[in-house]
C-alpha cells in the first residue's frame, strides 16, 4: 500500500490533515523546495499530531557537508519527529556527507531527497542504504518547472521504486504533484506520496484545503482497519469503494488507445537484439460505469494507465516476444478492478510492408485470481 504524506505549515494545518486522514504528516515551510520551519513550530506540529501518525520534518535548503546536515538533524531530534529529511543538494561530495551521518541514521531515521529536475542520481542509493538511511525520495527543487512527471518518465520512476526496494529503503515520489498523478503512481508502489499544492485551494503558499485534501485520499487507497499492514492490494480497495457508487454493474464504458507508436528493442532473432524498431499499440478496456453525477476524478479509469504500462514494458529492456507485451499490458489493465475486460493489439512494423503482431482479448474472471499481488508496503506505524 502507498501512504499519503502531507506537507504542513503550522500546528493548524497538521490538524486539519489528520482529520483529512492523511497517513504521514510533513512539517515544511512551504515557500522553498526544503524549507525548514522554526523548531518550536516543529515541536507544536509533533504535540498535534501526539503519535496518531508519524511525523517527518526537512531539515532546511542547507548545503549537503558533514557539518550543516549534522548540525540540522541534531537540531531537529529534540523536537520529537520521527523522520528527517535531508535534500541532497548539488556542490559537495554526496558520499562523503552520506557516510559521515550513519552514526545519526542509528539514533533517528533518515531520508534523503534527490532532486528530478537537478540530475538525480539513482546510483546514491545502495550508499544510503549502506549508511543506514531509511529511505531517499524523489522531489523537484523549482516548483515553477514543473511536475515530478516532467522531468522523469514512468520507466525511470519505476526504477527508482525497485532500485529502492531492493537496497531496503523506502521510496517516496513528490514534486508539484496533481491529482491525476495520484492513481498513476500508485501503480508504482512506492512507500508513499507527497502533496502540498494539491492540497491548497490556490497555491502551495495557502492553508490546507479540506475538500482538497479528501480528494486526495480518496484517490490513494489506505488498509482496511484489520489490515493495517503487510501485503494490502491498493486495487482491491479500490474495488470496494467503487463498487458502493454503482447500481448497474451490467454498464460499461469503453476506454482506448489507438495508435500509439513506441520504438523499442524486440525479436526473437539475434539480429533483432538491440536494435530498435518500431511497435504500435491499440488497446481497449471495459470499465464499469459510475452512477455519480459529480465531475469525480476518482471515479475514471485513466487512459494513462495503459499508456504508462505501454511504457514500463517496452523500458524495461529487450522484449522476445509480441505476445509477452500484449499480456503485459492485459494484466496491467486489469489490474484495476474496474476493467471487466480488455483488447490489446501490438503490431510489428519494421518487419514487412505492412504489419505483424498479435491481438489477445482477456476478461476479468475473480478477484482474488485476478489481482497480482503487490511488495510490502512500508506502514507508517513503522516509520516511527
Amino acid at each position: 500500500m502507498t501512504a499519503f504524506l502531507a506537507s504542513v505549515a503550522n500546528a493548524q494545518e497538521a490538524q486539519a490533515a489528520l482529520e483529512g486522514g492523511v497517513d504521514i504528516i510533513d512539517a515544511k515551510d512551504p515557500r522553498s523546495a526544503l524549507g525548514a520551519l522554526p523548531q518550536q513550530t516543529i515541536a507544536s506540529i509533533v504535540a498535534t499530531v501526539a503519535r496518531i501518525k508519524p511525523v517527518s520534518a526537512v531539515a532546511g535548503d542547507i548545503a549537503f557537508t558533514p557539518q550543516a546536515t549534522s548540525a540540522a538533524i541534531e537540531a531537529l531530534i529534540p523536537t520529537g519527529v520521527d523522520i528527517i529529511k535531508l535534500g541532497v543538494f548539488a556542490g559537495h561530495d554526496p558520499r562523503v556527507t552520506i557516510r559521515a551521518l550513519s552514526s545519526l541514521a542509528r539514533r533517528t531515521k533518515l531520508v534523503a531527497v534527490l532532486f528530478a529536475d537537478a540530475g538525480a542520481d539513482f546510483s546514491l542509493l545502495d550508499d544510503l542504504a549502506a549508511a543506514g538511511f531509511a529511505g531517499a525520495m524523489l522531489d523537484t527543487m523549482n516548483k515553477a518547472r514543473g511536475r515530478l512527471l516532467e522531468h522523469l518518465d514512468i520507466p525511470q520512476l519505476t526504477r527508482f521504486v525497485n532500485e529502492c526496494r531492493a537496497a531496503g529503503l523506502w521510496s517516496g515520489l513528490a514534486g508539484s504533484l496533481e491529482a491525476p498523478d495520484a492513481p498513476r503512481l500508485c501503480a508504482l508502489a512506492p512507500d508513499f506520496l507527497g502533496f502540498r499544492g494539491a492540497l491548497c485551494a490556490g497555491g502551495r503558499a495557502d492553508a490546507l484545503d479540506a475538500g482538497a485534501v479528501k480528494a486526495i485520499r480518496d484517490l490513494i487507497p489506505r488498509a482496511a482497519p484489520t489490515q493495517a499492514s503487510g501485503n494490502v492490494d491498493w486495487r482491491l480497495l479500490a474495488a470496494r469503494n467503487f463498487s458502493s457508487h454503482r447500481d448497474t454493474p451490467s454498464e460499461t464504458d469503453r476506454v482506448f488507445l489507438r495508435d500509439f507508436i513506441v520504438s523499442m528493442s524486440i525479436g526473437a532473432y539475434s539480429h533483432e537484439i538491440g536494435a530498435r524498431q518500431r511497435v504500435r499499440f491499440n488497446v481497449e478496456a471495459d470499465v464499469l460505469r459510475t452512477t455519480r453525477t459529480e465531475d469525480a476524478f476518482r471515479d475514471i479509469f485513466s487512459y494513462d494507465i495503459m499508456i504508462d504500462a505501454i511504457r514500463r514494458l517496452t523500458g524495461a529492456g529487450h522484449v522476445a516476444l509480441v505476445e509477452t507485451l500484449a499480456q503485459g499490458v492485459a494484466d496491467a489493465t486489469l489490474a484495476d478492478p474496474r476493467v471487466k475486460r480488455v483488447r490489446v493489439r501490438v503490431e510489428k512494423l519494421d518487419i514487412v510492408d505492412g504489419s505483424v503482431g498479435v491481438e489477445i482479448e482477456r476478461a476479468r474472471l475473480r478477484d482474488h485470481q485476478q489481482q497480482p499481488s503487490l511488495q510490502s508496503f512500508v506502514d507508517p506505524a513503522r516509520m516511527r
